[in-house]
């Protein structure tokens, strides 16, 4: 069981940031994704792909799809994760779920794809929340946001439609001064039920 001091770190006291100072080393970004990557996803399917845009050109590619209210922390980032998803991130199956060597067949056919789509996005979505939680136990800050065009981002990023994306997540050492005052959460008993 973990210490109530590493529960803080992940959740109870992170927060989600607003303005960013850096850098974010190539080594801190593979070290959240090998973190990442051991959480559970149907099948081990691992439809999540990540785009982590840092250098000017890439973050002024992605300005464009970025409402007002996210334009401005977006830019000043230190780095900008695309979070999205491959549709066809069954092509890996012989590879990441080697007990079922025919488990591709159920996922090939024009017919396939809609549903193809609900579980890239649905196991994708898993995928981002292990990329926020990895994140913060390596000491990294997370700014995960939806206000964005995902149609701009897409054309601007997977122009060949094959990942999509899902949301953005900026990255680096958090400015405790710009922080919100933390929400309410719900209570279990408005949440959850036992049946």
């Amino acid at each position: 069981m973990l210490d109530d001091q590493t529960l803080d770190t992940i959740f109870r006291q992170a927060r989600t940031h607003n303005a960013f100072t850096g850098p974010v080393s190539d080594a801190q970004l593979r070290s959240l994704y090998d973190l990442l990557k051991w959480g559970p996803t149907t099948m081990n399917t691992q439809p999540g792909r990540i785009v982590f845009v840092r250098s000017k050109e890439a973050k002024e590619k992605l300005r464009p799809a970025l409402s007002p209210g996210n334009l401005d922390k977006t830019m000043a980032a230190p780095v900008t994760a695309i979070i999205a998803f491959d549709l066809m991130f069954y092509e890996n199956l012989p590879k990441t779920f080697p007990f079922r060597p025919d488990a591709i067949k159920g996922f090939q056919g024009d017919d396939k794809k809609a549903g193809n789509e609900k579980v890239a996005f649905r196991n994708g979505s898993l995928q981002g929340a292990y990329f926020i939680i990895a994140a913060r136990a390596l000491g990294i800050d997370t700014g995960p946001m939806s206000g964005f065009d995902n149609a701009k981002v897409d054309a601007a990023f997977f122009p060949d439609g094959r990942w999509k994306s899902n949301f953005l997540c900026n990255l680096g050492k958090g400015d405790p001064a710009r922080i919100f005052t933390r929400s309410p959460r719900l209570t279990f008993e408005e949440a959850c039920r036992i049946e």
